[in-house]
Parts: C-alpha cells; sequence; structure tokens
C-alpha cells in the first residue's frame, strides 16, 4: 500500500514538474537597437530603436528568444551593404521604451566615433514555433 502512494505522489510531483517549465510570451511591444563593433577599426555602428512587435520573450527568465538570429540579421546587413564581415553584433531589447532608450543613451556616451546606420535596416520579426 505504501509503494502505491508513493508512486502515485511521485506521479503527481512529475506531472506539476513538467507543466512548470516556462514558456514563451508575446508582449505587445519589444523595443530593441543594434549595435556593431570591429577588432579591425574604430567604428562602432548604431541602429536606431525599433518597435519589434511580434517577437517573443521567455516568461521565467525574460531573455528574448531568438536573441542570435536578430544579430544575425544585423551581421548580414553589414556584409551585405558594407562589405564588413567582420563585425560583431549585439541587440539590445527591452519591453519598455524609456529603459531602451536609457541604455542607448549610456551607449552613445561611451563611444565617440560612432555612426548611425540609416533608416534602411529593420529587423524581422524571428516567429517562435510553440510547442
Amino acid at each position: 500500500m505504501k509503494i502505491i502512494k508513493l508512486f502515485t505522489l511521485v506521479l503527481v510531483l512529475t506531472a506539476f514538474a513538467v507543466n512548470a517549465q516556462a514558456k514563451p510570451i508575446q508582449p505587445a511591444h519589444v523595443y530593441m537597437f543594434g549595435f556593431s563593433a570591429s577588432f579591425k577599426d574604430s567604428v562602432v555602428y548604431i541602429t536606431n530603436v525599433q518597435d519589434v512587435q511580434g517577437a517573443w520573450i521567455d516568461s521565467k527568465t525574460k531573455f528574448l528568444l531568438n536573441r542570435d538570429s536578430y544579430s544575425y540579421q544585423l551581421k548580414e546587413h553589414m556584409t551585405e551593404q558594407y562589405q564588413e564581415p567582420d563585425r560583431v553584433c549585439i541587440v539590445f531589447y527591452a519591453t519598455n521604451k524609456k529603459k531602451i532608450e536609457k541604455q542607448l543613451k549610456k551607449l552613445r556616451k561611451k563611444y565617440k566615433e560612432l555612426t548611425l546606420l540609416p533608416t534602411e535596416f529593420h529587423f524581422e520579426v524571428i516567429e517562435q514555433s510553440e510547442n
């Protein structure tokens, strides 16, 4: 009898543990900007803040899902438009526009020789497949 109760308890706890996994959420707005630097020169490129509607965020960690894909979009743009394939590209994001603008302002203060990318570059939404 004790074995059956123990087995039932383990089964119930396992069911709760499986349901406790973080699920991706899709907030109304995700604001992001891109930053591109190179070890070969001192020029730094920064995009403007963009509202990427449809981006996904992990509900538990609050991380932007597919961050690497958004960085890769900027890297591809730098390779195709500026013939600079060796750039390191980073994406900054927030769900609050004031927070992201504060990050952008802080980054602009740090780098004196920066070039803003023209408005020709836009992040494309990476679709998240729901499991």
